[in-house]
């Protein structure tokens, strides 16, 4: 039999490295292979059925006798020439892999989809041909005769294709396609570099055809019947991707699961979609028994800090739809807004998804990542799906305006992202102002998350900043000496006392700081972070910058309610009265609250860390600053 890997002839060598998209999709992982396989099934839908559509993920082995021209590829392989470190290490990775004799394989399968059409016709101009446009064109991707269809898809940039060749240790993947009329035919891509291979030179992409003269000097590419080993069957209409030499950390069965959870629990629950991997069956009815199980995502909703599918799902399915509308430069757009305040929520943001139901990204809301609440915005119309289509980079991981050319297109596009962080901005600042009010009694069942940044700011500028010791450079603490009990000293008459800077209020003597001098702190905004969570304070103190904190173990702290105008109220705040306990979580142990003083708190590589139990009567919108004596 003829040669199955067909390569183009080039007059010499002018590219020596790999295509630079594999290392993208490389790095995206198993999340890029499943969104891209799983979104082409979903542009591929019947328009005539109202099922969803079912893609079947299976994973495995095969003996490498039975994948089909491997023969070919690997002498292709040990012809390749590296000319930099990256380029030589990948292609003796491939040496060492390509000569396993079981090989493990992912394959993607779908169901009530069109598949390829016109693979009889081979290689082809016409744009109605999709297997031609799939299996030998680079950087294209077919477009719907039917408008709305075709803005709903989720491809367009065309080098999605490529995701599943990054996923192979050979770069290599094969495609099964059925078509309407039960035509089986057997396709494939490996992704190489420009080589000399006998007397010629070759381009670094080659096809798994059949290859056809059909004039003199003219030949054309035609596929194979799919005759081969039973892990490349595909035997209803719709079409099926084969991985071989699947790379070791693509191969897990729960990653997997929450890669399709991440990026299609929309079109799962709106049964748009499907799937099973393995024996593990994803649909509208189980969907909830994975994203609520702790085998795969976090639970507690208060250390949810990356993963943010068990809010959005909850989101979702527990409140009414809102309408938003969020504007460029010249056009309104109106999407439904799923929107949840929780004080329980640590992280914000914002899921952006797609009408087919497909996450783009976890959007951050400029100023409010830390806000406790939880959003998924989806278009309303075809009208805002095309305009977001437009908006996804290539890998459809986030809204961009980088990639747009037209510099006026861009700047409408930097507007339009930079609003729905402003619209979602109001959104949060409303929620926060309803769950807590500032006028009459505080509900103190929710939480006032403070804009840290700005307070800390704010504070900075209320409050002078001493330089300790000597030298001209300012410290980050403020030094303010208490007075301890001494011997009285005799008064210098006569002489006039240099201005002093501003008093504190003394602190009341210990039997401890009556055996020795004691220094206290004002604590600069800066070195401190606090934050809210529940019933819990946490606060830590980050004197590692600081010299005079370098030889002490403990230190007392001591809390000051101030104004925004930095105007501090010594006596107003009673720890005691305020809070429940309080624990030194370097150590664990419970502190006690003597003098309005919280004594002990050990001090650990420069850090201090206190966990402050709130009681019910605790006015979560009170801002302190902190003192700290050692």
């Amino acid at each position: 039999m003829g040669e199955r890997w067909q390569f183009s002839v080039i007059p010499c060598i002018e590219e020596s490295t790999f295509n630079k998209i594999l290392e993208r999709f490389y790095n995206f992982g198993i999340s890029g292979l499943v969104r891209e396989n799983i979104q082409n099934s979903l542009d591929g839908k019947l328009k005539e059925s109202n099922e969803p559509v079912i893609v079947t993920i299976k994973t495995g082995s095969v003996k490498k006798d039975d994948i089909p021209g491997l023969d070919e590829i690997k002498e292709r392989i040990k012809s390749l020439k590296g000319q930099n470190s990256y380029t030589k290490e990948t292609i003796e990775h491939m040496k060492n892999k390509m000569d396993d004799e079981i090989v493990n394989y992912i394959s993607f399968e779908d169901y009530n989809t069109k598949g390829l059409t016109g693979a009889l016709r081979g290689q082809s101009n016409n744009p109605k041909d999709t297997w031609s446009i799939y299996a030998y064109n680079k950087g294209v991707h077919t477009e719907e005769e039917d408008e709305s269809v075709e803005k709903s898809r989720g491809g367009s940039h065309g080098i999605g294709k490529i995701a599943s060749n990054a996923a192979s240790d050979l770069y290599m993947m094969y495609f099964a396609n059925c078509d309407a009329d039960g035509n089986k035919h057997l396709g494939g891509t490996v992704q190489l570099i420009e080589h000399k291979f006998g007397d010629n030179h070759y381009r670094s992409t080659g096809y798994f055809t059949d290859v056809k003269r059909i004039g003199e000097n003219k030949t054309k590419f035609y596929p194979f019947e799919n005759k081969f080993h039973d892990i490349f069957a595909k035997d209803t209409r719709g079409l099926k991707i084969i991985i071989p030499f699947l790379r070791d950390q693509f191969n897990n069965e729960d990653e997997i699961i929450k890669s399709i959870c991440d990026s299609f629990f929309i079109a799962i629950l709106e049964n748009k979609l499907r799937v099973t991997v393995n024996k593990e069956i994803i649909d509208k009815e189980t969907i909830k028994n994975y994203i609520k199980n702790e085998k795969y995502y976090v639970q507690n909703v208060e250390e949810i800090k990356k993963d943010f599918t068990p809010l959005y799902f909850d989101t979702y399915t527990h409140q009414e739809p809102m309408e938003l509308k969020i504007s460029d430069s010249k056009v309104d757009y109106k999407f439904n807004l799923f929107f949840n305040y929780d004080t329980s929520i640590v992280t914000g943001r914002v899921g952006i998804i797609r009408t087919i139901g497909m996450k783009i990204e976890d959007k951050k809301v400029k100023n409010n990542v830390r806000k406790p609440f939880n959003a998924i915005i989806i278009p309303k119309s075809t009208k805002e799906d095309a305009f977001l289509k437009s908006l996804e980079n290539e890998s459809h991981t986030e809204l961009s305006f980088e990639h747009i050319k037209d510099q006026k297109i861009q700047r409408n596009a930097k507007k339009f992202i930079a609003n729905i962080s402003n619209e979602m901005a109001k959104i949060i600042e409303d929620a926060i102002k309803q769950n807590n009010p500032t006028d009459g009694a505080m509900d103190t069942k929710d939480i006032i998350y403070e804009v840290e940044n700005k307070f800390k700011k704010d504070l900075s500028k209320s409050m002078p900043t001493v330089k300790l010791n000597t030298g001209n450079k300012e410290k980050t603490l403020v030094k303010i000496p208490i007075d301890v009990p001494k011997k009285k000293e005799k008064k210098n008459k006569g002489k006039k006392n240099k201005p002093t800077k501003p008093a504190v209020k003394k602190a009341k003597p210990t039997k401890e700081s009556e055996e020795r001098e004691t220094t206290r702190y004002n604590a600069n905004p800066e070195i401190v972070e606090r934050v809210v969570v529940a019933n819990n304070e946490y606060v830590n103190f980050d004197f590692s910058s600081s010299d005079d904190f370098k030889k002490s173990k403990s230190c007392d702290i001591s809390i000051v309610v101030v104004d925004g105008m930095g105007n501090e109220y010594v006596n107003e705040f009673d720890m005691k009265k305020n809070y429940e306990s309080v624990t030194d979580l370097s150590t664990g142990k419970s502190l006690k609250i003597e003098d309005n003083l919280i004594k002990g708190v050990k001090i650990k590589t420069g850090n201090a860390q206190i966990k402050l139990k709130l009681k019910e009567n605790y006015n979560r919108a009170l801002k302190f600053v902190y003192y700290v004596e050692v």
